[in-house]
């Protein structure tokens, strides 16, 4: 069970624009758990799981002969690789707590804060790993914390993936995002970038995640203007959650030749 609290602070979206969009929530807490578990996430200004999120608690050995199982296949390799301490820690932990949420989209993110103080609970009765799927990493408890257990809230920035590969095209880059579906908003992919311009367009994605998070939406068709962008970049928004580059719908643009 969940403790209570009185009202939390919000966490406005002062930018919001309604959509069909969903957002999705996904973490797996590693641990050692009492069997009668007490969730104390009132310590982190949460007054317990919102609707629309379930809590389900098995046997590690049991989660890792499920097809999806965060430690095994192409994701689990990665993890391994970025993190191999909190990865035996996750991989001998005999529990696992899987937390999942679906939402309409929503004017505050009320629904993350609730949730990210439920994780921050769990690392305080037996949790010692947490894997973020949507964001492909795997932190140790204090990793976690740090990472998300920021006063005010952890800016967007920490909710997100930002990535960069080198294309076909020599000198040429694409940078894409992971996990704005926490907040229900398409990923962004900027392809075709000279490789002098990557950081411009790896700070141009961390300000679309920013707004995305806040509530901005992209329009169909839209054009980004940005300085020194002959006619901007034109917007195109794609894709579903079936699309394993994103897990997501994303707003495609490309910066001219």
């Amino acid at each position: 069970m969940t403790e209570t609290t009185t009202h939390a602070a919000e966490w406005p979206r002062p930018y919001w624009q309604p959509s069909d969009e969903q957002a999705v929530l996904l973490f797996f807490v590693f641990g050692a758990f009492p069997e009668d578990l007490a969730i104390p996430a009132v310590r982190y200004g949460s007054p317990g799981l919102p609707e629309g999120v379930e809590l389900q608690r098995v046997q590690n050995a049991v989660l890792a002969k499920w097809e999806g199982y965060p430690l095994s296949g192409a994701l689990g390799e990665l993890l391994r690789e970025d993190n191999p301490d909190a990865y035996e820690a996750a991989r001998s932990a005999p529990h696992v707590i899987a937390i999942r949420g679906r939402f309409p989209d929503k004017s505050t993110l009320d629904y993350l804060r609730d949730t990210l103080g439920v994780v921050a609970a769990l690392t305080d009765v037996g949790g010692k790993a947490v894997v973020d799927p949507q964001i492909l990493t795997l932190f140790d408890a204090a990793g976690w914390r740090e990472h998300y257990l920021v006063p005010g809230g952890a800016p967007p920035r920490h909710h997100v993936l930002i990535l960069c590969s080198p294309e076909e095209a020599k000198g040429r880059s694409w940078i894409r995002t992971r996990g704005m579906r926490k907040f229900g908003r398409p990923d962004v992919s900027l392809t075709n970038v000279p490789d002098r311009e990557i950081d411009r367009a790896g700070a141009l994605a961390e300000s679309f995640v920013e707004l995305g998070a806040l509530g901005a939406q992209f329009d169909p068709e839209q054009r980004i203007e940005v300085d020194g962008v002959a006619g901007g970049l034109a917007v195109t928004l794609s894709g579903d959650e079936e699309d394993p580059r994103f897990n997501n719908t994303h707003a495609a643009m490309r910066w001219p030749d």
